[in-house]
């Protein structure tokens, strides 16, 4: 929804301190969190409307953020 946060910290707050040590020590971690951030970052340009592409396109970004997500959520887990 428009103006709601969804960077990693805000989405997954009990883990802050597990997010930084992994980001520190987990190369694929890190590349993951980047990605996520990316995209979360177009979306976040799509809702303000400073980019207006298809709404098809805008679905499939926010698909791969949630998939993200779930993969660094469970990464975050598994540690």
């Amino acid at each position: 929804m428009f103006g709601e946060h969804h960077d990693l910290i805000h989405e997954l707050p009990e883990y802050r301190e597990q997010i930084h040590e992994m980001k520190l020590n987990n190369a694929h971690f890190s590349r993951l969190f980047d990605e996520y951030h990316e995209v979360d970052h177009e979306i976040r340009r799509i809702e303000q409307e400073i980019e207006t592409p298809s709404d098809e396109y805008t679905e499939e970004l926010k698909k791969r953020r949630l998939s993200l997500k779930d993969e660094l959520l469970g990464m975050l887990k598994a540690a």
